[in-house]
């Protein structure tokens, strides 16, 4: 049953998706009074959510669809399927808990980044099984390149969570569960979805992440980074999330 390119790609996804965690321990080396910090994690995380969205997920999935349905009909299917995305994290922003009094709104950023990127990471383990099983390289490819940019969605969801409860173990414990969706992605792929996974699939998927993900960067991550008054800290560490993905495929190509 797993025979050893299925193994490749699974132990793949498993590294790719557990480099969250590593963003979870940047965040425990640092003080929790660091409002700079807070600020940087945030306005970092918003420009990586950002640049994943427009240079990775919405492209992949606009390709695929102009290819199967027409330049028109694949546009615009390719737009639904993102504002229908925007819409998905309005509601879970809508019906998620407050949090407590203390820290509530960063409660909030920490728990719906959760729920976001557990959602973005559960379509790139699929991805990235399906990918290393046809190649191993492809598939090595990918989940560097996803494991680069998980880092920093992992502090996206530490750091909020850590600084409005003090507990590491929260922290964690939330960082774990985005992580491990992409593994659990990749072995449902193995178990069920081998047969069906198709390229339209996967372009839809993408889509609608691209869309959850650009609600939280600028609804949640971006409001939350500039209410602490470091403007010029925001902009600079907005601006390197923006350009951290473009020169990670520089290296990854």
């Amino acid at each position: 049953m797993f025979d050893s390119q299925s193994m490749i790609s699974l132990l793949l996804s498993l590294l790719a998706g557990l480099s969250t965690v590593i963003g979870a321990f940047i965040v425990f080396f640092s003080k929790s009074s660091n409002k700079k910090l807070i600020t940087f994690a945030l306005a970092f995380s918003a420009g990586v959510m950002i640049t994943i969205s427009f240079t990775d997920l919405y492209p992949s999935a606009q390709e695929t669809l102009v290819k199967q349905e027409g330049h028109l009909m694949g546009v615009l299917l390719s737009l639904l399927f993102m504002i229908i995305g925007v819409l998905i994290a309005f509601l879970i922003d809508h019906f998620i808990p407050e949090g407590d009094k203390k820290g509530g709104d960063l409660y909030r950023v920490g728990f719906v980044s959760m729920i976001a990127i557990m959602l973005h990471n559960f379509p790139e383990g699929i991805a990235t099984f399906v990918s290393g099983y046809q190649s191993t390289t492809l598939g090595i490819y990918i989940a560097m390149a996803i494991a680069l940019h998980n880092i920093p969605e992992g502090i996206s969801i530490a750091m909020p969570i850590y600084y409005s409860t003090n507990s590491k173990s929260k922290a964690f414990k939330y960082t774990f569960i985005s992580g491990i969706a992409e593994p659990v992605g990749a072995f449902l792929a193995f178990l069920f979805l081998k047969p069906f996974i198709n390229e339209i699939i996967l372009a839809v998927i993408f889509a609608l992440v691209a869309g959850i993900m650009l609600y939280i960067a600028f609804q949640e991550l971006i409001p939350e980074a500039r209410a602490y008054g470091y403007n010029k800290l925001y902009i600079f560490s907005l601006i390197l999330g923006i350009c951290i993905i473009p020169i990670s495929h520089i290296f990854l190509t």
